[in-house]
């Protein structure tokens, strides 16, 4: 029911969905980056593989923030974009952690489950959202 809501919401306010993914971008980019490299030992996820995951949402935060500040229309096929995006990179970091699951924590596992749940309700959202706006006359 609340992501109905927020997909009605968002549907009203497509160009929000852009915003909130950025900033949401920038949020694991700093996670994963900084916080997490520093606590490599707690979380078990090796520099490398972190570093790696953070580039990517440093990419999607310009995506979304081009499309927030030029795009005057059109949100559908921008918005199945970064939801394609953002699934391909909840597999990724599924995959890499299974790469590395004998090194990864019950912290890191914790983690990474739960960006990848709050990573792939934004993806369900954005591709409902895209799909509503793109149905419409």
């Amino acid at each position: 029911m609340l992501i109905k809501q927020i997909s009605d919401w968002a549907s009203a306010n497509p160009k929000r969905l852009f915003q909130i993914d950025g900033f949401g971008a920038i949020l694991s980019a700093i996670l994963l980056g900084v916080v997490l490299v520093r606590l490599e030992g707690v979380f078990g996820i090796p520099k490398t593989t972190l570093y790696f995951l953070a580039s990517l949402p440093c990419l999607f935060a310009i995506y979304d923030f081009f499309c927030y500040f030029k795009l005057a229309g059109n949100w559908g096929i921008f918005l199945k974009g970064i939801a394609i995006s953002n699934l391909t990179y909840c597999f990724l970091s599924m995959g890499m952690a299974f790469y590395h699951r004998a090194e990864i924590t019950n912290l890191g596992w914790t983690y990474i489950l739960i960006e990848i749940s709050i990573v792939g309700m934004l993806a369900y959202i954005e591709w409902s959202v895209a799909t509503n706006l793109q149905t419409r006359p």
